[in-house]
């Protein structure tokens, strides 16, 4: 919602808001852009009454702002129908889509676009330092490329948010189950996809994840041609001879079989090697030239909370990530061990996605978790709007680890957890902490408490 204002303000509306606890990165992006907001959602925010009113997906009935919209008539429309009216039309839409990989993969496409001097418009859901921090752009280009998000659009539209963006090419990374709130099982999540691979028209294009059945199950009515990519299965584009070395990522691009490129990138690990074949395989269907595509690479700075290194002091690193699924849990550990070999990694994760406050994964996150070296869970996210019986339960997936042979806490707050990690963590450690929100300041409490350690004994922060 944060850069959707920020693009309707460059379109030269008149743009305010409401939202409560907006934190970093959104908070500084509405400063940097002088849009105000007010904290908290109340009737006297929507005087006067404003043209339009942009109604986020987690607006329900009985808020304040809602009910005044509703009774005095004002209009309103989701932010995914905003885009769908404002600024979709007249552009080729490429849209990503997929249970992960979304948010890098079309940040990597937006950037390439801008090396490849395209000026495309783009919508990523994360910050992007290669944009100066920002995680839309306006370039009036003939492509528009857009993350495009499964979950359900408002309250008053339960479709997801992607059937909105009208796909010219889409590219679909992965089918897991996820938003359990909404989908009842796997079968519920892969309807939306094949629904959403149906909206393609006949002159577009499908880029499949081929080592999923799942994504292949979503694909095989396709109307349009449908291509696949991989890391380690065969299919229409390949990535091969991967290596991290000189603090890059190095991998060749095979296409039908023979090596058409080789790249480098700061990104490590296998699924952002996915994410990138992705980006750099649809960019040359587009008419990108692979000198462009290779520059653009090796340039690209990454999403901001995306293995993110926030810090270090008293020689601990804190890295902060995005990760709430067991399968990006698990991706984004193995990259931390490749990124710093030999380095003992501490695994801390927030459970407050809506699926992940639940026990759906209970039984698959002690796997996920127990690659690291050490873990500590926080506390359930908003745990009063679980019953008792469909609430995660941190201490048993904490047991659980500790039976597969790593150290394990389930703790009350963050502050808690920063008071044990700056017991148990020593230097040269990492600590990783993964959460879809803000996890109290976690990384910054972990920063203070080191850095206090380092003063006191004297040496170098």
């Amino acid at each position: 919602m944060a850069p959707v204002a920020g693009m309707l303000k460059e379109r030269g509306y008149q743009v305010t808001g409401a939202d409560s606890a907006v934190y970093p990165p959104a908070s500084t992006l509405l400063v940097s852009l002088n849009i105000p907001w007010h904290d908290g959602f109340r009737a006297e925010n929507l005087q006067p009454p404003p043209d339009l009113v942009v109604i986020g997906n987690v607006i329900a009935r009985g808020n304040p702002e809602l009910e005044v919209v509703l009774e005095s008539k004002i209009p309103y429309i989701s932010m995914a129908a905003l885009l769908e009216e404002v600024f979709l039309p007249g552009h080729r839409n490429i849209v990503v889509a997929g249970t992960h990989g979304k948010t890098t993969t079309t940040a990597m496409l937006a950037w390439i676009f801008q090396c490849a001097e395209r000026r495309p418009d783009f919508l990523v859901g994360g910050m992007l330092p290669n944009f100066g921090g920002r995680s839309y752009g306006l370039g009036r280009g003939a492509e528009f490329i857009i993350e495009g998000d499964e979950y359900e659009t408002a309250f008053f539209d339960r479709g997801p948010k992607v059937f909105h963006y009208h796909p010219d090419e889409l590219i679909l990374t992965s089918c897991e189950f996820d938003h359990g709130d909404i989908y009842a099982d796997l079968a519920a999540v892969e309807l939306q996809f094949q629904r959403l691979v149906n909206l393609v028209p006949r002159n577009g294009r499908v880029l499949a994840w081929g080592e999923s059945q799942a994504v292949a199950r979503c694909v095989q009515k396709a109307f349009c041609p449908v291509e696949t990519y991989a890391v380690s299965a065969p299919a229409d584009w390949n990535a091969t001879d991967i290596q991290w070395r000189g603090e890059q990522t190095h991998f060749n691009v095979a296409h039908k079989g023979s090596i058409v490129a080789g790249l480098r990138m700061a990104l490590v690990g296998n699924h952002n090697v996915a994410n990138a074949l992705a980006a750099v395989a649809i960019s040359s269907c587009c008419g990108i030239g692979w000198d462009k595509i290779q520059g653009a690479l090796a340039t690209f700075q990454g999403v901001a909370r995306r293995m993110d290194i926030k810090g270090e002091a008293a020689g601990v690193l804190i890295v902060e990530d995005f990760a709430h699924h067991p399968t990006a849990i698990s991706a984004t550990i193995a990259a931390a061990h490749m990124r710093w070999p030999g380095r003992r990694l501490w695994a801390v994760v927030e459970p407050r996605s809506n699926t992940m406050r639940g026990k759906t994964f209970e039984s698959e996150l002690p796997a996920a978790l127990a690659s690291a070296n050490g873990v500590v869970l926080g506390p359930v996210s908003r745990p009063q709007l679980l019953e008792d019986s469909l609430r995660l339960d941190p201490r048993r997936v904490a047991e659980i680890v500790q039976g597969l042979g790593r150290p394990a806490w389930a703790m009350n707050s963050a502050a808690e957890i920063a008071v044990l990690l700056g017991n148990e963590a020593r230097a040269g450690d990492v600590i990783l902490v993964m959460s879809n929100g803000n996890f109290d300041g976690l990384t910054g409490r972990l920063l203070e408490t080191f850095a206090k350690q380092a003063k006191t004994r004297g040496v170098a922060p």
